[in-house]
């Protein structure tokens, strides 16, 4: 009597694992701005109260601006075009509809002044001026810091330090920095409840 073999079977193996997700991407969003024209757009006491606005509360219309800066229509639609140009204010998606736009800031904006040495007498000028403005707001956010500190719960913080750093290092510090904003980097559009919003600066100069 003759008997079928049948083929062995082959051995069953596990299910394989799912594949790990896929690293998230680096974060490219940030552009560096440092052309003397685009900074031109800035140098404007308006136009940065403009942008402190639209960091603070968020997507805004012309309209709306103008009613929480105290400034009519058409002088803030002037600036929303500058600041446009310039590359420091966008069209805000999935807001109402109608005539006007919606204008939000342009989030990972690393700006930078231009090498000196590149710049023309009026390009330095507006520098300068751009400079003195950011000066003045800094000083007074610095006394803010020193009479609100003790009673701010938290709310406010700061380091101060000194290091013995290469131009390459200081460099180095400085990107960490940027870095280190990106990864905490949040709009009032995305930001987590109990959230404000909260001033951040740092300089490094040397010590002599």
């Amino acid at each position: 009597m003759s008997t079928s073999h049948e083929p062995p079977k082959p051995a069953l193996k596990p299910n394989p694992e799912p594949a790990p997700d896929p690293a998230p991407e680096p974060d490219d969003a940030r552009r560096t701005v440092s052309d003397p024209a685009a900074l031109k757009a800035l140098a404007h006491p308006l136009r940065l109260r403009i942008l402190r606005h639209l960091g603070i509360h968020g997507p805004a219309t012309s309209t709306t601006l103008a009613t929480a800066l105290g400034e009519n229509t058409g002088t803030l639609s002037y600036h929303l075009r500058r600041l446009e140009q310039g590359g420091f204010i966008e069209d805000a998606p999935d807001q109402p509809g109608g005539r006007e736009r919606w204008w939000r800031a342009v989030r990972g904006l690393d700006v930078r002044r231009p090498v000196q040495d590149e710049m023309t007498d009026g390009e330095r000028a507006v520098a300068s001026t751009l400079d003195r403005m950011r000066l003045e707001e800094d000083v007074e956010l610095a006394r803010r810091f020193m009479e609100e500190q003790a009673n701010s719960k938290g709310w406010m913080r700061g380091s101060r330090s000194l290091s013995h750093l290469t131009e390459e290092e200081l460099g180095a510090f400085h990107d960490a920095y940027l870095d280190l904003l990106a990864r905490f980097s949040h709009g009032p559009e995305d930001a987590s409840p109990g959230a404000r919003p909260v001033h951040l600066r740092w300089f490094g100069l040397p010590a002599e």
